[in-house]
């Protein structure tokens, strides 16, 4: 199986579920792009923002983080200096375990302003957003449900759009960043979708299961099992711990997205046979 056919089946893979209309996401993208993503990512040194967090209540959901940790911990492991970025809670949450860089800004404007000085001040090599709220094109942020989040939401958008390194985003809903790539596909979703683009835009039936695609890739090109090290139980427990919530049943549950957490497990098996570390 050659690199691409590769990318084309953890793409299908990951939207074969299809709750939200992922499929319709997909056939927006040029086949193979988490290969040109996790392209980005290969070999990555120095400092790599990870943006998520996705507000609910007056909390976080558990999409998003599980995925930002799991790609966080690889790329530390590969040898790169990740930071999580996300607001309150989420961010306090995470400070006791992670680099963690607040996004504090009020309104847009100055979140703009805290962008640029964090963007020069790390110089990031790539910046990645999982599960992050995108900007609608009214200038607010949306849930699923059509809830306007902006003053619970945090701005990342700015990090997005001001970065000079690469950029990529994972949505599975057409509301995060990066759905701005293909407005025009999603227009018809039932959704308040994001107009905020990005270098390569990830898709999957879960956010969180993007970053397993990711995951796999790299996995391939270092020739070590990394998804075999990631445990989606464990980070489960400890968001599960710290408030969070599932952001469809809205319940302190070790699930996401109202899917038990074995179906991630499922994909990451399924993602380690594909990539040649585990037998059919």
């Amino acid at each position: 199986m050659s690199e691409l056919e590769l990318s084309i089946a953890i793409e299908e893979l990951l939207v074969e579920r299809n709750p939200r209309n992922m499929q319709v996401a997909r056939s927006a993208l040029e086949p193979g792009y988490y290969l040109r993503a996790a392209r980005y990512l290969e070999g990555i040194g120095g400092n790599v923002i990870i943006g998520t967090g996705f507000p609910v209540n007056g909390t976080f959901e558990t999409d998003g983080p599980v995925g930002a940790i799991a790609l966080y911990d690889t790329l530390e492991a590969l040898g790169a200096n990740p930071i999580l970025a996300c607001g309150p809670p989420l961010s306090d949450s995470l400070e006791d375990g992670y680099r963690v860089l607040k996004l504090a800004a009020p309104d847009l404007d100055s979140a703009g302003q805290e962008a640029q000085q964090q963007l020069e001040r790390l110089q990031p090599t790539a910046v990645v957003s999982i599960e992050r709220p995108g900007l609608a094109a009214d200038g607010r942020y949306y849930n699923m449900r059509g809830e306007d989040i902006t003053d619970r939401a945090a701005f990342f958008d700015p990090y997005v759009d001001g970065a000079s390194c690469p950029t990529i985003a994972v949505g599975d809903g057409g509301n995060e960043i990066g759905m701005g790539n293909i407005a025009s596909a999603i227009k018809e979703l039932d959704i308040n979708a994001s107009i905020t683009g990005c270098d390569v835009l990830l898709v999957a039936d879960v956010s969180n299961w993007g970053a397993y695609g990711l995951i796999a890739l790299l996995a391939v090109w270092a020739q070590e099992d990394l998804l075999a090290k990631v445990s989606p139980v464990n980070i489960l427990d400890y968001l599960s711990a710290r408030g969070s919530v599932d952001g469809v049943t809205r319940e302190n549950t070790l699930t996401e997205d109202g899917l038990e957490a074995e179906e991630g497990l499922r994909v990451i098996r399924e993602l380690r046979i594909l990539t040649g570390f585990l037998e059919g």
